[in-house]
């Protein structure tokens, strides 16, 4: 029949859609069943019936014995003539339009209107079972979306809500859930979806994921300490000054008469360059300190090898700065691997005894080395810091207070960056140098609002393998070295410092480059969902306490609307004012609402 030519008044197939040929010629002339016409070639239209049908109004639905056609017809095959004949007992447009969708829909039947087969009935059955099931699902996605605008969805209902979870942790750009409910598909409003029908709490952090970084330490197996010379340091009281809760302390003090000891865990000495387990730090980059864990560089066997103090004696590689007799330059220094006995202590604990030695010397000696990086030109924000815990899905938020201490071991730190940044310059060791490019300051800002106007200012700290100005810092070359337990960069300058001491190969400068390079790509987001996690922490709090208010200090204003920093939050809000106010300008400010999706708080000024 496919190959019969149509005539006036036919009926034929175009595009799955019945027609009627209304003129023949070099191209036919269509009625379609919307009530266009159109100019077909011959060969793109099917023969469906001679006709003559005047409209496809004829095309009415028409009672039939189908089931009992696809019996009879079991295993054989047959045309659109004869089937239309046998199930509804003539051959009409109508019947043969009607035949045609029974085979077009592929339960009973399947073919051209020449050749058409009878599917067997297993198959039937089979199509029959997924059809049922296809409509049965359809209801319960119709269910669904009823329950999703009532915020009451059934248990049976959430494995709708992998998709919004997928969108939520950004593995995925797109939602259906989403898209039927008239939502912009973004992973902040899949976030709300999930907090309002009750699949996420307020505990669960999604940024790690979204950044696609791992919230598991690794579990590489670890080599034991190599059996190598250690000069032992385990006479000179060696004192590591933490927070209270910090659980891998990588950094002791000592004093030796004009020489400061900073030691350094020996973290290189199970990381050499290219193993299993420096690979795994590289790809990490980073320690990641989250407000509910923390989830180590360096397996947890390495640390606990490692960490200054949490043995009787301890492996370092120990930095001798040798000063000059004002204490203002680092005049020589020994670098060894070693042994040391350290004393834990918290800044608060040397806070009390600053009057005592060695904390006393140590301090001094801070005092004068920061002056003079100040005489340089280093730059001086001192900005509200709170450290956000979660214990036991409990909330905690600490001040950091400006202790002397901390002060202390900060510029001991530095130091010893000084220190090995020109150890390296001066025998040509290739290490990733720390950089920054001068800040456009005038003065040292005083107040928080000139802190905060700097430090939008602040160029990017950069690594490079040469070395170059640390202007935030106020030196000429600067190497950090002293967490190599915590940042990737830390241990590279470690196993470039071994390798020398031990006469051992050097990582050549674009082995450097490629490190800092891998380190980079991933220390970026490191940085970024520590930001983060510790806002959502901050506003989780501030939802489980909607009567919070407190003081606030304007640091910026343009036009009605300012910058508020919240000391006790150290947290920055865009606040409507009403009314210009000085900057540095002490308000009282009131929560109206936290979005938690949008990281977001309001507020309004108390009255």
């Amino acid at each position: 029949m496919s190959e019969t030519i149509a005539s006036e008044n036919s009926l034929v197939l175009y595009k799955n859609r019945p027609a009627r040929v209304k003129h023949v010629g070099e191209k036919l002339d269509i009625e379609l069943d919307s009530g266009e016409m159109q100019k077909v070639r011959p060969k793109d239209v099917v023969l469906l019936h001679p006709g003559p049908m005047r409209s496809l109004n004829e095309l009415r639905p028409q009672p039939g014995e189908m089931e009992a056609a696809w019996e009879i017809l079991a295993g054989s095959t047959t045309t659109l003539r004869e089937l239309a004949d046998l199930i509804y007992g003539a051959f009409t447009p109508a019947t043969a339009w009607a035949a045609w969708q029974r085979v077009a829909e592929g339960l009973y039947f399947r073919g051209t209107p020449d050749r058409i087969e009878a599917c067997p009935p297993e198959e039937v059955a089979q199509k029959q079972a997924t059809r049922e099931a296809d409509a049965a699902e359809k209801r319960a996605w119709v269910t669904f979306l009823d329950h999703v605008h009532s915020n009451q969805i059934a248990p049976e209902e959430l494995r709708y809500l992998r998709e919004v979870e997928n969108l939520a942790l950004k593995r995925t750009v797109k939602s259906r859930v989403l898209r039927e409910l008239g939502r912009e598909e973004s992973p902040e409003n899949a976030h709300a979806l999930l907090l309002d029908l009750g699949y996420w709490d307020h505990t669960v952090n999604p940024y790690p994921q979204r950044f696609g970084l791992t919230t598991s330490s690794p579990t590489l197996e670890v080599p034991d300490l190599p059996d190598e010379p250690r000069v032992d340091l385990t006479h000179l009281p060696a004192f590591a000054l933490d927070d209270q809760d910090t659980e891998t302390p990588d950094d002791a003090l000592s004093l030796e008469r004009n020489r400061l000891w900073v030691h350094v865990a020996d973290a290189a000495a199970l990381a050499a360059p290219g193993s299993a387990v420096d690979l795994e730090a590289r790809a990490r980059g980073a320690t990641l300190h989250l407000p509910e864990r923390i989830v180590h560089m360096l397996p947890d066997r390495a640390t606990q090898q490692l960490a200054l103090g949490l043995g009787e004696v301890s492996p370092a590689l120990s930095f001798g700065l040798d000063l000059d007799a004002d204490a203002e330059r680092v005049v020589g220094l020994e670098l060894t691997p070693s042994w040391v006995r350290v004393t834990r202590l918290t800044y608060e604990q040397v806070e009390a005894r600053l009057d005592d030695e060695p904390f006393k010397r140590l301090y001094h000696l801070a005092q004068v080395y920061q002056a003079q990086r100040q005489k340089s030109g280093a730059v001086q924000i001192e900005l509200p810091e709170v450290q956000v815990r979660v214990i036991d899905e409990q909330v905690i938020l600490r001040p950091v207070l400006p202790l002397k201490s901390r002060m202390l071991v900060q510029e001991a730190m530095v130091m010893a960056g000084e220190a090995a940044a020109h150890f390296a310059i001066e025998r040509s060791i290739p290490l990733p140098f720390a950089t920054q490019e001068p800040a456009q300051m005038g003065r040292q800002p005083e107040t928080l609002s000139e802190m905060v106007a700097l430090r939008r200012t602040l160029k990017p700290r950069q690594y490079k393998s040469a070395p170059a100005p640390h202007a935030g810092l106020g030196l000429d070359a600067y190497a950090q070295a002293t967490s190599p337990l915590r940042r990737y960069l830390d241990l590279v300058v470690h196993q470039q410092l071994r390798a020398y001491v031990h006469g051992e190969k050097l990582l050549e400068a674009s082995e450097i480059l490629q490190r800092i390079g891998a380190a980079e790509a991933v220390t970026g987001s490191v940085r970024q969902v520590e930001e983060l996690s510790d806002r959502h922490w901050i506003l989780v709090h501030l939802l489980r306490h909607p009567d919070w208010r407190g003081e606030g200090i304007v640091v910026d204003q343009r036009g009605p609307t300012g910058t508020v920093l919240l000391p006790e939050l150290a947290l920055e809000t865009r606040v409507h004012l009403s009314t210009d106010l000085p900057l540095d300008s002490l308000v009282r400010l009131v929560l109206t609402g936290v979005n938690l999706p949008h990281l977001d708080a309001h507020w309004r000024l108390e009255k």
